[in-house]
């Protein structure tokens, strides 16, 4: 098996180099899939917070409950079977599985639990924000979590919330599990394996994380000792392969099973009956952003005449045909309180009319970031065309996905052409990223769009965004999110325009793949390939 296993990786790594090598097909039992990986930062849980890690992520870490691969709608057990709610007293009470074990063999405690909670807090790294939510900080963490008995855990939280937002937030990313034991043994100066987990796993999900080497390759191998059904395929190898040409080449060679990163132009050009395209609807947005950093870049008139600047039904009905629909809200269609009206279109003449009205002087020259792959460098040049005929002169500048967030995240930027994700499945997510920013100060980091861009965003806005987390009657909280969205939709420095949908082409034998809304809802598990 090891000599096998050897050469598998051997043939991934032969694919990068010469995708005209002329292979029939991929090797028996493997999953080989072509994707653009750059955009990773972080892969250890508590840190992890781009698009590809949170895939990487889900397949080799389980959470107490979790979304998971036979309904990516519905929340479920975990390593957890049962959980008890406790309202009035604001904890719930886990009761683990039995017989659940990490990848290192090691048996998953309570202990367990309390520590990779423990860790997210007290690192304090991007996505720590999430488990904050409930009131945990380093100080109480240990009195939060705590270990109830030979197999429990009880779960405190302090704020104005239902137990279904806390267990949504249980959920997300950084609430995986990891192994103590084996995280500590890698400790290294006091960083709780922070080191070790960006480049080695200590989970107990379907995927072992055999290797992984930034911007080359991620390969997982399967769990045999996973709870429930799966894995189906002794491995997946996932090639980093940023241009869309070459993916859709290995694809139609049979080098890869399959390409995540395919144009539409590419997918309709796709002419074989051995490939077949599968759309995922997504909830990501896609938007742009003005830095408030910049002084002018701060009038509310170029906000708004921005709304008119945009050509989305040009490019939605050309290059972005299949990958996304107009979308002028936060949250996206397709879960409960989403604003779904699309108000602006593209008028030159009205943005040209409400600059002049603001008497806001042309031309303006604004350095416009974005991430160097389809669709993206397509999108910024449609609104380099469109926004210069009012006289918004774009210089686009083009990095890797891991560039272009790091600077991003560190207020640098002047316009930014992004996406954004929920972090967990409650409107909260996406109102608390786009609609709250109680502090604007540079040292006051938070993972939000609102913090990013450097936008104070109004005190009884703010009040709002936390008034509708506290209501407990969903459709009065429907209404307040829906109304948070109208005032970000008319009145703000981020111009949402899109909602992803994803097209996957794949060899017509490969069955089982899931690609929920979100990336951490990306299931290899349940794959298949034909006679396997």
């Amino acid at each position: 098996m090891k000599l096998l296993r050897a050469a598998l990786l051997a043939t991934a790594l032969s694919v990068a180099v010469a995708p005209a090598a002329g292979l029939a097909e991929t090797p028996p039992g493997v999953l080989v899939v072509a994707q653009n990986i750059d955009d990773i930062v972080a892969i250890d849980p508590a840190q992890a917070y781009e698009f590809t890690s949170g895939e990487l992520v889900t397949n080799v870490y389980d959470r107490l409950v979790q979304y998971d691969a036979e309904d990516t709608t519905a929340l479920a057990p975990g390593l957890a079977t049962e959980w008890e709610i406790d309202e009035e007293n604001k904890a719930i009470t886990f009761t683990l599985r039995d017989g659940a074990t990490f990848h290192s063999g090691n048996p998953v405690r309570p202990e367990d639990v309390v520590f990779s909670f423990k860790r997210v807090i007290d690192l304090n790294l991007t996505p720590a924000f999430i488990l904050a939510q409930l009131g945990w900080t380093p100080e109480n963490i240990e009195e939060m979590v705590t270990v109830e008995g030979d197999n429990t855990v009880t779960v405190r939280y302090d704020g104005d919330f239902s137990s279904n937002f806390v267990l949504n937030v249980i959920a997300a990313r950084p609430a995986s599990i990891v192994d103590e034991v084996t995280v500590m043994a890698n400790a290294v100066d006091g960083d709780m394996g922070n080191a070790w987990l960006n480049s080695n796993s200590a989970g107990s999900g379907p995927f072992v994380l055999a290797d992984y080497r930034p911007a080359e390759i991620i390969r997982l191998n399967a769990n045999p000792d996973y709870f429930k059904d799966g894995p189906n395929v002794e491995s997946v190898i996932i090639r980093h392969v940023a241009e869309a040409a070459t993916q859709q080449l290995l694809l139609e060679s049979g080098d890869v099973d399959m390409a995540r990163n395919l144009t539409p132009d590419q997918i309709a050009s796709i002419d074989s009956d051995d490939i077949k395209v599968e759309t995922f609807p997504q909830a990501a947005v896609h938007f742009l952003s003005f830095n408030q950093k910049s002084e002018e870049l701060q009038p509310e008139a170029l906000w708004e005449a921005s709304r008119y600047l945009v050509d989305y039904e040009g490019m939605t009905s050309t290059f972005l045909n299949g990958q996304m629909e107009i979308h002028q809200a936060f949250w996206p269609e397709g879960f409960p309180g989403a604003l779904t009206d699309t108000p602006f279109t593209y008028d030159p003449a009205r943005a040209e009319e409400i600059l002049k009205e603001a008497g806001i002087e042309t031309p303006i020259d604004v350095t416009l970031d974005v991430i160097n792959a389809a669709p993206f460098t397509d999108m910024a040049q449609s609104l380099q065309a469109t926004f210069a005929e009012a006289g918004i002169n774009f210089e686009i500048i083009p990095g890797t996905g891991a560039q272009v967030i790091t600077k991003y995240r560190d207020r640098t930027h002047e316009a930014m052409l992004l996406y954004w994700g929920p972090d967990f499945m409650d409107p909260h997510s996406n109102a608390k990223a786009f609609a709250y920013n109680s502090d604007n100060s540079d040292d006051n980091y938070q993972a939000t769009t609102t913090w990013r861009n450097a936008w104070a965003v109004p005190d009884d806005m703010n009040e709002m965004t936390m008034a509708a987390l506290a209501e407990s009657d969903p459709e009065t909280r429907n209404q307040m999110y829906l109304e948070l969205q109208e005032r970000v939709q008319e009145n703000s420095p981020i111009v949402i325009m899109f909602q992803a949908a994803y097209q996957v082409a794949m060899d017509d034998d490969v069955e089982g793949y899931v690609n929920g809304a979100t990336s951490d809802f990306v299931f290899y598990r349940l794959v298949t390939k034909d006679g396997e």
